[in-house]
């Protein structure tokens, strides 16, 4: 396993046009969390020049450094967009520091795509994002945390706790204070549902961002294209929210993304609803034969497979990393996890709530009456989600350029949570600019109603402005390439 840098040089700045800020920090150093991120997923350092940043610095408020979080994860992908975009312009060459298009990131449209899933509208009905029985409950010696939003979740958790199917948030309350956080903790984790007791601040010293190059297989030509992803197919093995927002990136920029569900999982509609745009969605049973021979048929020529299942889940279908690549040398794997890749936990299901609460985010934005609170947004979501998209783009440019190979990629939400908790320095805001979401808000016709949505916020100088098609309805689609 590659290690990768934990941070960056301080590089000598560009010029910035006078109304932007650039991505210089105070003291001359490119800012701190965007040469972090770029370090992490092997970016060359000079590049960092063409980033900059404007709008209101009071978005995303908390005690942990979530604005700087934000803006730097879009900021990384949207640089990975140009330079890979520039390379594909150049005919797979090699890009100088002036081709690679301007980055300029604003931070109201970053934090408004933050919150994609408050901000979304179908016939102007507002989504339900959590289910009555998610959430902070007090336990016998402190707080837990459990997540319910499935059915299945749901009925494994009131199962673990011996309680009937109609149970409330009452009687739940009720049951919970009677036990210790560590005891449901461990209980629910037996049952296969999810409560996971706040403990307090600590650093676990997860990475950002782990590569493996993998062979020296050279990677098919890229033809000149608008869009850097254009023609690149990618298979998306992920549900939620950080899997599907990388991948909904990836649609964006031009990919082909073909998301593939079993049939035997639920998914909620409303969620897909946001994540789904620009790409489109099937279900396949790997247990069947003929569904296993359409996704063979897909991988056939897949350029990349999205994996947002925990550690071991799809070996078992021989869909492991290194069998991927045994059989697609050249193959880019980007898997995710919640709560990292060493350690008793690695194998745990968990959301980004669940990890907010277990490496101690949930303390740290406690209200004054002790009570955990919880980040602005789902923000190890979505700034996972723009690093995993931004990993893959970097992978596509780096084989293409000067180091050919498959790639094995790994990211996490508790690596994303580590680095917000001990690497970003805070700046305090330099600006009381007002946020106006509207903004970056747009309205378009799907087959579920109207939606209202947030547009993306990865821009470059000639980036798309939005996606190309909105989400179709969840597993319609045929299992093949456009």
């Amino acid at each position: 396993m590659t290690e990768r840098p934990t941070s960056a040089s301080d590089q000598p700045s560009g010029g910035r046009p006078a109304s932007d800020r650039s991505a210089q920090g105070p003291h001359g150093a490119y800012d701190q969390p965007t040469a972090h991120a770029w370090a992490a997923l092997d970016g060359r350092a000079e590049l960092l020049e063409r980033v900059s940043f404007h709008g209101p610095d009071t978005v995303l408020p908390a005690r942990l450094p979530v604005r700087q979080l934000a803006r730097a994860t879009v900021a990384a992908c949207s640089l990975a967009a140009a330079e890979l975009s520039a390379v594909r312009g150049r005919g797979g060459e090699g890009a100088t520091v002036a081709e690679v298009p301007a980055v300029r990131i604003d931070q109201a449209a970053v934090a408004t795509a933050f919150v994609s899933e408050r901000h979304l509208r179908i016939d102007g009905r507002t989504p339900v994002s959590f289910a009555p029985l998610s959430g902070f409950w007090q336990a016998a010696d402190g707080w837990v945390r459990t997540h319910a939003n499935y059915p299945h979740h749901r009925t494994r958790l009131l199962s673990a706790l011996e309680l009937p199917a109609d149970t409330g948030p009452e009687q739940l309350a009720k049951t919970l204070r009677d036990h210790p956080a560590a005891w449901i903790q461990e209980r629910a984790y037996e049952a296969g549902a999810l409560a996971v007791a706040v403990a307090p601040a600590r650093d676990t010293a997860h990475p950002l961002a782990e590569i493996r190059v993998i062979g020296e297989t050279a990677a098919r030509p890229l033809p000149a294209a608008t869009l850097p992803a254009a023609g690149i197919r990618v298979l998306d093995l992920t549900r939620v929210i950080a899997g599907p927002v990388a991948t909904r990136t990836l649609a964006l920029l031009g990919a082909d993304v073909l998301r593939v569900d079993s049939p035997r999982l639920p998914e909620a509609e409303d969620a897909h609803a946001d994540t789904g745009f620009g790409k489109r969605s099937t279900r396949l049973d790997l247990a069947e034969p003929a569904d296993r021979a359409a996704f063979e048929d897909l991988l056939a020529t897949a350029d990349v497979v999205v994996s947002g299942y925990r550690p071991g889940a799809l070996d078992t279908h021989g869909l492991a990393p290194d069998a991927l690549l045994e059989r697609r040398p050249g193959l880019i794997v980007a898997q995710l996890n919640a709560w990292g890749w060493t350690g008793p936990w690695t194998a745990r299901r968990g959301f980004d709530s669940l990890v907010q609460a277990g490496v101690g985010i949930a303390a740290t934005e406690a209200a004054p009456d002790g009570r955990p609170g919880v980040l602005p947004a789902q923000a190890l979501d979505h700034g996972t989600g723009y690093l995993i998209a931004a990993g893959v783009l970097r992978a596509l440019t780096d084989q293409r350029t000067d180091r050919p190979g498959g790639r094995h990629l790994r990211f996490s939400l508790a690596g994303t949570a580590s680095w917000l908790q001990h690497r970003i320095t805070p700046v305090p805001p330099l600006n009381d600019e007002p946020y106006a979401p509207e903004h970056s808000l747009a309205e378009t016709d799907s087959p579920y109603g109207r939606l209202r949505h947030a547009l993306p916020p990865v821009t470059y100088a000639g980036a798309p402005a939005d996606w190309s098609r909105p989400p179709g309805r969840w597993g319609t689609d045929e299992p093949v390439w456009l």
